[in-house]
């Protein structure tokens, strides 16, 4: 009896997408600055004073130490503890400090819930793109994305796939896009899609699109898959096949 060999290891890695979630990013001189509203709560204005004087006292030890030249929570919390200090010295008497009702603290707050938000949507749309990316490199396995018709932010999805594939442009995806634009499928039958594709899109792919509508209105009918050529020109002479798209334009019988 024979025992059976383990499963071959191989070094393929895969290219599958991710995502990353963005997280909060590092600030030692903000967490100082909780640190000081935490300790200050309930403290009167002699409270404050007390505690401003003693870190003070710790800033100036704190510089005779070379490894602490670079320290921003220090002088952060100092000065969160003299803008406190001076809160409460001029508040009427007796007034203790409440960060829920310091205007400095909610506008910090209303800050980070923004900055959040703003880190939940990144996140969004980069798993939208990724999903999408993932959803049109499946059709060109199968050799069908010709058939599909473009979406709202395809462009992101365009620069994604090149940058799956190191930088390289990729001539199908281009092309696609290109036709979808010159013939209006999609999104593009939006005049405002097609507008903010100009600064979305890169010079061949805007220059190709140009030329392949120009030459479907010189000759109506023609089958698309004919007008290869016109892609060779916009990658290879963006400006030429540009310029040509206009020259057909402005040779355009009046009606």
């Amino acid at each position: 009896m024979t025992t059976p060999l383990p499963p071959r290891r191989t070094d393929r890695r895969t290219t599958a997408p991710y995502a990353v979630v963005p997280r909060e990013p590092a600030d030692p001189a903000r967490t100082g600055r909780r640190w000081v509203r935490r300790r200050a709560r309930g403290m009167t204005a002699d409270a404050a004073a007390a505690a401003l004087d003693v870190a003070r006292f710790d800033a100036r030890q704190n510089s005779r130490h070379e490894d602490l030249a670079g320290d921003e929570r220090g002088p952060a919390e100092l000065g969160e503890w003299e803008r406190i200090a001076q809160l409460l010295a001029d508040a009427p008497p007796g007034t203790v400090y409440d960060p829920d009702t310091d205007d400095v603290v909610r506008a910090e707050l209303a800050a980070d819930a923004a900055a959040a938000a703003a880190r939940e949507a990144e996140l969004r749309e980069a798993m939208r793109i990724a999903a999408r990316a993932a959803e049109l490199q499946a059709l060109r396995e199968l050799g069908a994305l010709e058939q599909a018709e473009p979406r709202e932010g395809d462009e992101a999805v365009r620069d994604e796939l090149t940058r799956r594939a190191g930088g390289y442009a990729q001539g199908d995806v281009d092309a696609w896009l290109a036709r979808a634009l010159a013939t209006r499928l999609g999104h593009y039958r939006d005049p405002a899609a097609r507008e903010a594709a100009a600064g979305l899109l890169t010079p061949p792919v805007l220059a190709h699109a140009a030329l392949l509508a120009e030459l479907l209105r010189l000759v109506p009918g023609t089958d698309v898959g004919q007008l290869a050529f016109a892609a060779r020109l916009a990658t290879t002479e963006p400006e030429a096949a540009g310029d040509l798209a206009t020259f057909f334009t402005r040779a355009r019988p009046e009606r």
